[in-house]
């Protein structure tokens, strides 16, 4: 790293050095990955095998663990659209060291999620019957059920986001294809679609990126509450609430912010990127959780407050049972975890400590999961009839494919980082001093 301030050659050099080379900490970490992953595809080979009966869930707790992290990797992939798009329209320069790795983290979160209502049905080898196309067994999707809005919602988010991705990668792809020779520069050169940076090119580029930003901005809102309706449309008790839309987001942006720490903290690190992403960028995500954290807890407040204002005992006593009941271990993780440890960061000396972002970072992660399940299961596990009510406890082959989905996910993001540049060197260049011209460098 550069003492002083990094110039244009600086910033190539530093951010494409660690493309297509060993690395010693990512090859460690991406052999770790790779043993979780394993034992992840292992416990779906089970359930393959020996159907639904090797999940742990009880009539009528049908939506268990899988659902859960459904939901919650489709709100991690809210941050990198916020981060890149809205952040981006406010010309904030925080954003620049930060916005590519959160973006791609947006894409292969939904990708994960995706995976997850394959993995519910069980027999995905018969997922064809979702699809809308003609055939004889006239099975046609319900278009008034917000479980196909969900379909169009995420499908559309995932497109989106990903052509927007790309568009923000060309002139870093060319940056790649200029400094590599072989194959390697016959690739990037496809993918740079004949990039020049000539005056033309640039503002044609900055159009089209900030109209797919401007498309992006809504996104963030409506695509995490269509995902609560799923919920919300119900008339379960626990789930049947016109403050889940906002909840729901609030929560999303906390948990992308969140994860966006977790995976840029060793990142910095084990690249040596200090320069272009530091503690100026993690204090403002820790700011920003902060703020979605204070709307989640005055959300879970209020939802408690109108439970009992309502005076509907079956509403009322879904909110007792979660804090006193089977499932008070999960609300009370969920709290602690979402609403007290992050207000550590309120002292400034926390939120520009790494060690205390990336340990709260990983908390806020836990209390997040946590937060969907304990929506998901104990209302399911605890409705109208007391005589259905039931305990769900997820089995080992559940838990399994939990952790399988974050190294799924840590798997691509490894990949992504060794093949493409993680840093926007574009971006980052513009918040330099332009170079001296070559009589101002001799003098």
């Amino acid at each position: 790293m550069q003492a002083a301030t990094p110039s244009f050659a600086d910033v190539n050099r530093d951010v494409l050095r660690p493309l297509f080379k060993p690395t010693p900490g990512w090859l460690t970490l991406f052999i770790l990955d790779l043993l979780v992953l394993g034992f992840g595809i292992f416990c779906w080979g089970v359930q393959l095998k020996w159907g639904m009966g090797v999940a742990g869930y009880a009539p009528p707790v049908f939506w268990g663990v899988y659902i859960t992290t459904f939901v919650f990797w489709v709100g991690i992939g809210h941050a990198g659209t916020l981060i890149s798009a809205i952040l981006f329209l406010f010309r904030s320069k925080w954003r620049t060291g930060i916005y590519r790795a959160s973006e791609a983290m947006t894409i292969f979160a939904v990708i994960t999620a995706a995976m997850f209502p394959l993995i519910h049905v069980g027999r995905v080898w018969y997922v064809y019957f979702l699809f809308p196309y003609p055939n004889q067994r006239e099975l046609w999707p319900n278009f008034k059920s917000p479980l196909l809005w969900d379909v169009f919602a995420i499908n559309t988010y995932l497109t989106i986001s990903a052509v927007f991705f790309f568009v923000g990668l060309i002139p870093d792809i060319a940056a790649v294809r200029d400094g590599h020779k072989g194959i390697i520069r016959k690739v990037y050169t496809v993918l740079s679609l004949g990039w020049r940076g000539t005056d033309n090119q640039w503002r044609h580029y900055m159009a089209a990126y900030g109209f797919f930003a401007a498309l992006c901005t809504p996104l963030v809102l409506s695509v995490h509450s269509v995902v609560s309706w799923d919920f919300a449309m119900a008339q379960t008790a626990g789930w049947h609430s016109t403050i889940f839309p906002p909840y729901f987001v609030a929560g999303a942006i906390f948990s992308g912010c969140a994860m966006v720490l977790t995976l840029l903290i060793p990142l910095s690190k084990v690249f040596e990127w200090e320069e272009y992403i530091n503690i100026w960028h993690f204090e403002h995500l820790a700011k920003l959780c902060l703020l979605t954290g204070g709307i989640l807890t005055y959300a879970y407040s209020i939802e408690h407050f109108i439970a009992w204002y309502s005076d509907n005992p079956y509403e009322w006593g879904i909110f007792v049972n979660r804090a006193t009941g089977d499932y008070s271990f999960v609300f009370w993780t969920m709290v602690t975890c979402n609403c007290i440890i992050p207000l550590v960061w309120w002292k400034k000396s926390m939120r520009t400590n790494i060690y205390v972002l990336f340990v709260v970072s990983i908390f806020i992660n836990i209390g997040m999961w946590f937060e969907r399940y304990n929506i998901i299961a104990s209302s399911l596990a605890h409705q109208f009839d007391p005589g259905a009510w039931v305990h769900y406890a997820p089995s080992w082959v559940e838990l399994g494919i939990l952790l399988g989905s974050f190294a799924w996910f840590g798997m691509w993001f490894l990949l992504f980082v060794k093949v493409m540049p993680a840093v926007a060197i574009a971006e980052i260049k513009e918040l330099l001093p332009p170079p001296l011209k070559h009589h101002e460098e001799a003098a």
